[in-house]
């Protein structure tokens, strides 16, 4: 007979944090500087926050919270844009790879711990490949770019600056993480 304790429930501060977390993303989301077709935005250093405070599934559900927010006409995307017009735009492929970018390195930062954390760099650095690879193949196929041009258009003067969100997600993501367990606020390895 299952108790209550037993049950698999959401709690309250769960879905307050993830609602937080969500806000995050629709905060800094839109905030992005337009240097060519794919504008430079904040979107990767929020998703890549996000799944440092929630681990893997609850950042996922963050993400595909704050998608949808912005689908239905919320102007949380690049540029203080929204609706579905943008999702199925040049650019939308990367905001639909943001959710496959917090599933592989939210995989990545619950699977090891701090002794390894170097692992977190290798996770958000696949989970941000994968997003790229994701978003530039919608973008071929709706501008009927080469491959190689929509990487020189849409990746590579991006990697920069990504790699300096990284690093900043990486340092700012471990002192979250300690300040939330130091907290008693989450729990990362239960």
């Amino acid at each position: 007979m299952a108790t209550e304790k037993t049950k698999s429930n959401i709690s309250t501060k769960t879905l307050a944090i993830i609602g937080l977390m969500t806000a995050v993303c629709c905060v800094l989301g839109p905030v992005s500087v337009p240097i060519g077709a794919v504008p430079v935005s904040l979107g990767v250093a929020a998703i890549l926050l996000t799944v440092y405070v929630l681990g893997m599934f609850k950042s996922v559900v963050a993400t595909l919270v704050y998608i949808l927010l912005g689908a239905v006409g919320l102007p949380v995307f690049t540029g203080y844009q929204g609706g579905f017009q943008k999702l199925s735009g040049p650019t939308g492929g990367y905001i639909i790879g943001y959710i496959l970018m917090a599933l592989i390195a939210g995989f990545f930062i619950d699977r090891f711990s701090y002794k390894k954390s170097y692992m977190h760099v290798v996770g958000m650095v696949l989970g941000l490949a994968v997003c790229y690879l994701f978003g530039t193949i919608w973008f071929m196929f709706l501008t009927k770019m080469s491959f190689v041009a929509a990487l020189g258009v849409c990746v590579v003067p991006f990697l920069l600056f990504d790699a300096l969100k990284i690093a900043f997600c990486f340092t700012m993501g471990l002192g979250l993480r300690k300040a939330l367990t130091a907290a008693h606020l989450m729990n990362y390895y239960e």
